[in-house]
């Protein structure tokens, strides 16, 4: 499968790399956007699902954590599951202000179809590559995102 070149808007041509990062998201997020509407999904909630499935009855503000999505976000996305019947939001005993966030069966019989989709994307995303490419992208994308990350350790500027 051979890719077209791609044709960098002037100004993006000191930032190639992070252009080829900018137009990988966002077909990958595109793509899986698609397929979280198939199963009554906004991009987001499934990380949210993924996080409960996983550990069920955290707080809002654990999600909030283990998402790194904003508070906003978060709360929008929590009250359309809760309404989708997918989750319910509960004040804590202990501390009233505190929301408990609990799966439905509903919400619980959404496991197989996200392990699915994730599936999916990962053939698609995969296909033509080897085990080796895959290894290295992987290896690649995690130092980016930890350079990104540790930005605020060196004040902004690349060492």
């Amino acid at each position: 499968m051979t890719t077209p070149p791609v044709r960098y808007p002037s100004t993006a041509r000191g930032g190639r790399l992070s252009y080829a990062v900018f137009l990988l998201a966002r077909a990958h997020r595109a793509y899986a956007a698609g397929k979280l509407r198939d199963l009554g999904l906004h991009p987001g909630q499934e990380l949210l699902l993924m996080q409960l499935l996983d550990r069920d009855g955290q707080t809002q503000s654990e999600l909030l954590e283990s998402v790194g999505l904003d508070h906003s976000t978060v709360s929008k996305s929590l009250r359309r599951m809760q309404q989708a019947g997918l989750l319910t939001r509960e004040p804590a005993e202990h501390d009233r202000r505190v929301l408990n966030v609990r799966l439905t069966d509903r919400g619980r019989e959404m496991r197989e179809p996200l392990e699915a989709m994730w599936s999916a994307l990962e053939r698609i995303s995969v296909q033509g590559l080897d085990e080796g490419e895959i290894e290295s992208f992987i290896a690649v994308a995690r130092r980016i995102e930890g350079s990104i990350a540790d930005r605020d350790r060196t004040g902004g500027r690349p060492e």
